[in-house]
Order: structure tokens, then C-alpha cells, then sequence
């Protein structure tokens, strides 16, 4: 049994005689968690990637004009299926990786709690509210469609201030550039110099953030990719991505 032990993962990973490199283009709000999920699969592996972080819809763009990426971690399904509608994936790689979660957050503590957030938009007693920009990003989506949902997304647009992507956003409340923001949790989550207090809205407000995986084809006979997609779908992985504040299939 303890030498079956130890040759399982030889045949799973690659020994680091075999590393190779993988450029994985990933949503913002997925960084912090990438991060981590990097340390853990390069310690294990020994392949080397590099994380290239922005906003969903760049990204795309980016692939589709010939970004040399060897996977795409989207923050919506959108685009990862017009890239396999495109044929310009792997085919059979596209999977859901995780299910995003959309807090309302304020750096201040005492601000906001479970069941305030509706009304602190209601009574817009504030001067800067960010979000990611509707249109690029799919937390900002996902914001917008609260807002609309709650009847306040028409009276706040002169205090509504956009980042490219949900990082920006968050640093804009970080900064106190904003005080309040809509955000990932999995960014709240990660940067504990930050505590703050937030809102999660119930999940009927917003249509699911459900985030896909894709190996891209220019990248088929890329190890490193292969077996981070792997390794994205193990126990260990997706223990770390719900830990960080997403909703796991």
C-alpha cells in the first residue's frame, strides 16, 4: 500500500524533469485564489505558470487576436463557449471551475451587516459606490442586475464610479476613493490587512457568476496546462477556491 502511495502522483503530476511553463489568462477576482492555487501546483509538479490577470471580456478579445495564453479561467461562461464555438479550445475542456459570490463592501466595520445592504443603497447616503464595468466584467454584470433588481441602479449613476475590472474596484474602496463597492468575496477573503464590513445579496438578484475553465488549442500538447486543468478539478484545488469565498459544484 505505501509504495501504490507513492507512485500515484508520479503518474498524476509530472516529475520536474518534465516541467514545462503554462501563461494562464485569468478573471481579476479570481488572483488572489490563483495565487495560491500556483504555489501549491508548482511545489507538486514542478512546471512553472504565470498568471496574466484583467477583465473577462479583454481577455477574450486578446485571445481571439492571438494572445499567446495557454488557458483562459473566465469569470463568466460566455466567452470561454464562443471560444469553443470559434474552435479555438481544446475540445471537451471546458468546465466550471467555480460559482462566484457578489458582496456589497465598505472598509468601514461598522457599516454594513447580513441584511442592511437594500436599504444602504436605498438611501444612497454616500458619496462613490464602485463596481466593475458592466460591460467587461461579469461581477460588474452581476452588480448592475442587483441594483436594477433593487429599482436603485437609475438614481445612483451619479454616484457610480467603474473600474476596467473587479480588482480596480476594490482598490477604489480600499483607497477610500469609494465607500462602498461591489466586489468579490474571494477578494475580501484574501486580504486580511483589509476587514471592513460587507453585505452579501441573496443570489435571486443576480444571475449565477459561474466561472469556466478553457484549455486553448494553441496549447494542446502543453503538459504544464494539462495538468493544471487537472489539478484544478482535484479535491485539493476546489477545497482552496471554497475556502476563498466561491460556491463549489
Amino acid at each position: 500500500m505505501n509504495a501504490l502511495a507513492i507512485v500515484i502522483p508520479a503518474i498524476f503530476f509530472p516529475v520536474a524533469a518534465c516541467a514545462e511553463e503554462a501563461i494562464i489568462a485569468l478573471a481579476a477576482n479570481f488572483k488572489d485564489t490563483a495565487d495560491k492555487l500556483e504555489a501549491d501546483f508548482e511545489s507538486r509538479t514542478g512546471h512553472d505558470i504565470i498568471l496574466t490577470a484583467g477583465s473577462t471580456g479583454k481577455l477574450y478579445a486578446q485571445i481571439v487576436n492571438g494572445a499567446p495564453f495557454d488557458i483562459f479561467l473566465a469569470a463568466d461562461q460566455v466567452r470561454p463557449r464562443l471560444l469553443e464555438e470559434r474552435n479555438k479550445i481544446v475540445q471537451g475542456s471546458r468546465f466550471t471551475f467555480a460559482t462566484g459570490r457578489l458582496v456589497l463592501w465598505s472598509s468601514d466595520a461598522s457599516r454594513l451587516n447580513n441584511t442592511n445592504g437594500a436599504v444602504i443603497l436605498s438611501d444612497g447616503d454616500f458619496r462613490r459606490l464602485a463596481i466593475a464595468n458592466p460591460d467587461l466584467a461579469p461581477y460588474g454584470a452581476a452588480a448592475r442586475e442587483v441594483m436594477q433588481n433593487l429599482g436603485t441602479w437609475e438614481v445612483l449613476q451619479s454616484k457610480i464610479v467603474m473600474g476596467e475590472n473587479i480588482s480596480q474596484g476594490f482598490t477604489f474602496v480600499a483607497t477610500g476613493n469609494a465607500e462602498l463597492g461591489f466586489v468579490a468575496l474571494s477578494s475580501v477573503l484574501a486580504n486580511d490587512e483589509y476587514s471592513g464590513s460587507y453585505w452579501e445579496p441573496p443570489p435571486v438578484l443576480y444571475t449565477p457568476i459561474k466561472q469556466d475553465a478553457v484549455w486553448l488549442k494553441r496549447a494542446e500538447n502543453n503538459k504544464a496546462a494539462q495538468d493544471f486543468l487537472a489539478y484544478l478539478k482535484s479535491d485539493d484545488a476546489r477545497a482552496i477556491i471554497a475556502d476563498l469565498g466561491y460556491r463549489i459544484e
